[in-house]
């Protein structure tokens, strides 16, 4: 039996027109099966079964209690955790969850093409993509630098596009341990085009791969 992610895309607050192409887009990775939900119940039951839980371009506060419990005993007993894009914009009333992901969102300039600078090659997430990744994103800002208490894996050229406002040191995306757990967060990720760019597909498999002890 294949392993198994669960793929939760609840929000509370701005949705993304691209969630059904980023779901389609997991399904479609090959290595695990994933099991899609936008309910919040299912996070208050068994994580065991999953490999990884991925919070994609989730928004607003999206659990329960129960859930967030949850959710945190399964990360800390070595469960995988998998952010994209806004899920940094996710649970700002729970102080666990912005430890657990490393930073919160901030603002983000216009939707507009720039430039990835890929600093850690020796990841699975990244060994795979140029070492200057051109793409199309909105560049999102973070409240702070987590550089320090992360492994930082690529971050931003805010020469490469307007409106950037973290200067040289712009972290995209990282990962961490967290307990027994491990965690990987893209900031990348808004529009549906970016779920059928292969760069980004992989950059996403490697991700999940990681997390999930799949690599």
């Amino acid at each position: 039996m294949a392993p198994r992610v669960l793929l939760y895309t609840r929000t509370t607050a701005y949705r993304h027109d691209s969630i059904p192409d980023a779901v389609d887009a997991v399904g479609a990775l090959g290595e695990f099966e994933a099991d899609h939900t936008e309910d919040p119940a299912v996070l208050e039951g068994p994580l065991a079964p999953y490999a990884a839980v991925v919070f994609l371009s989730t928004s607003g506060e999206v659990l329960t209690p129960a859930g967030r419990t949850r959710l945190a005993e399964y990360v800390e007993a070595g469960g995988g955790f998998v952010g994209v894009h806004a899920a940094a914009c996710t649970e700002d009333d729970w102080p666990y969850y912005g430890e657990l992901l490393g930073a919160r969102f901030d603002r983000h300039p216009a939707h507009q093409p720039g430039r990835v600078l890929v600093e850690d090659r020796d990841h699975p997430a990244t060994r795979d993509l140029p070492a200057v990744w051109e793409f199309t994103d909105e560049w999102y800002d973070f409240r702070t630098n987590p550089r320090g208490a992360v492994r930082v894996l690529a971050r931003a050229d805010e020469s490469s596009y307007e409106g950037g406002g973290m200067g040289d040191d712009h972290p995209l995306v990282w990962c961490r341990d967290q307990g027994a757990g491990r965690v990987f967060y893209t900031a990348l990720g808004h529009a549906a085009d970016a779920y059928t760019d292969p760069d980004f597909r992989a950059h996403l498999r490697g991700g999940i791969d990681w997390a999930a002890r799949f690599r």
